[in-house]
């Protein structure tokens, strides 16, 4: 029987720790100052970054990752549509409870650790702009080439009065290769970690679970409030289905801040967001 090289490299890696999620990935500390250079992924239909859409705000989770951006069967997707059906304020306030945010995420070579080898930073869409609105700049343009790219000032702060932090990117002023060792390049653009393998799919029944429990009261937000009414969301529907009622009992009371002409309007905001 022939050796699988392929299986003993799988498994040195687990026993080095090579494959934990942990390793791979990077978050810049609030007040410190860091030179990244970013990487683009292959295979990417010529975008540099990923982008992954998460469900925030249901009972404690960290958050869940959508399955409707990969045409999977989503339940929480099925019951955003409904809600959007209904057309009521109630429907909105849960909706926009429940509405999936985008996570972008770029590969990173942080200098001075470079002993990591390519790690995982992961932003949101203030400093995702930031980033493609430098790559499109003449002056600067791929930032993300090996060999006539940028390395990127990022630093981390929090502005007086304000509650969360805020990150800020910046072009060095010069264009530099990516390692003048040409053996290391090679290796870490051979290294880029998989996004996909940072988060678990749950199953259509799963997250029926997870959404039925926090809307019936069963399970906090993490502010420690709680959902109460009898909303049901089944694992699968379909354009037919009508047998998944969605209750004003079971939305949140409170209204929304802004006034709008329409209920559709409503709904355009919550989209924009």
């Amino acid at each position: 029987m022939a050796i699988n090289f392929d299986a003993i490299r799988k498994k040195l890696d687990n026993l080095s720790g090579n494959n934990r999620k942990s390793n791979s990935s990077w978050k810049p500390k609030e007040g410190e100052d860091y030179t990244v250079r970013l990487l683009s992924f292959p295979n990417n239909d010529g975008q540099p970054f990923k982008e992954l859409w998460f469900y925030y705000n249901i009972g404690n989770n960290p958050g869940l990752l959508s399955p409707y951006q990969y045409n999977k069967p989503d339940p929480i997707q099925d019951l955003i549509n409904k809600l959007r059906d209904e057309g009521t304020k109630e429907s909105y306030e849960l909706a926009k409870k429940l509405y999936p945010k985008m996570r972008c995420y770029a590969p990173v070579i942080v200098r001075g650790e470079e002993d990591k080898g390519v790690q995982l930073w992961a932003f949101g869409k203030q400093v995702y702009q930031s980033l493609l609105g430098i790559m499109v700049d003449e002056d600067y343009g791929d930032i993300t080439d090996p060999e006539s790219g940028r390395d990127v000032k990022v630093r981390c702060f929090k502005p007086n009065g304000k509650k969360y932090t805020e990150t800020e990117v910046m072009p060095r002023g010069k264009a530099s290769q990516l390692n003048t060792n040409q053996a290391t390049a090679k290796t870490w653009l051979g290294n880029i970690p998989d996004v996909s393998k940072l988060y678990e799919l749950k199953t259509p029944d799963e997250l029926s679970k997870i959404v039925n429990d926090w809307i019936n009261g069963g399970m906090p937000d993490a502010d420690g409030t709680t959902r109460g009414g009898t909303t049901q969301v089944t694992a699968a529907t379909t354009a037919d289905d009508d047998e998944t009622p969605v209750s004003k009992s079971a939305a949140t009371k409170n209204s929304t801040n802004k006034s709008y002409k329409s209920i559709d309007d409503a709904f355009s905001d919550l989209m924009e967001d």
